[in-house]
């Protein structure tokens, strides 16, 4: 079995920075791709930002250039880095992880809420 565990995460002013981490263990062969997800209340879950194992990054237009997203694939970890945090970025966040055991298999850690205000 895979366990994925998230931190990070709280309330900051805007303009703050946060960062968050996940990590995967177990049976683990590889990690294809990894992202992260936030949903906001009232809204659908949309993803933020994703890593392929190459490391070619994508970001949502709402956050280039604010949030940064990396990844160990010696530690199975991926991180994101957010700066100039706006209050529109309150949502709890979630990483998704794309996992190869015998075959590829779709992770979600527990998510992790992040509030920015004044």
């Amino acid at each position: 079995q895979v366990q994925v565990v998230e931190s990070g995460g709280g309330l900051v002013q805007p303009g703050g920075s946060l960062r968050l981490s996940c990590a995967a263990s177990g049976s683990i062969i590889r990690v294809n791709a990894m992202g992260w997800y936030r949903q906001a209340p009232g809204k659908q879950r949309e993803l933020v930002a994703a890593i392929t194992s190459g490391g070619s990054t994508n970001y949502a237009d709402s956050v280039k250039g604010r949030f940064t997203i990396s990844r160990d694939n010696g530690k199975n970890t991926v991180s994101l880095q957010m700066n100039s945090l706006k209050p529109e970025d309150t949502a709890v966040y979630y990483c998704n992880l794309r996992v190869v055991q015998w075959w590829e298999t779709e992770y979600w850690g527990q998510g992790t809420q992040v509030t920015v205000s004044s």
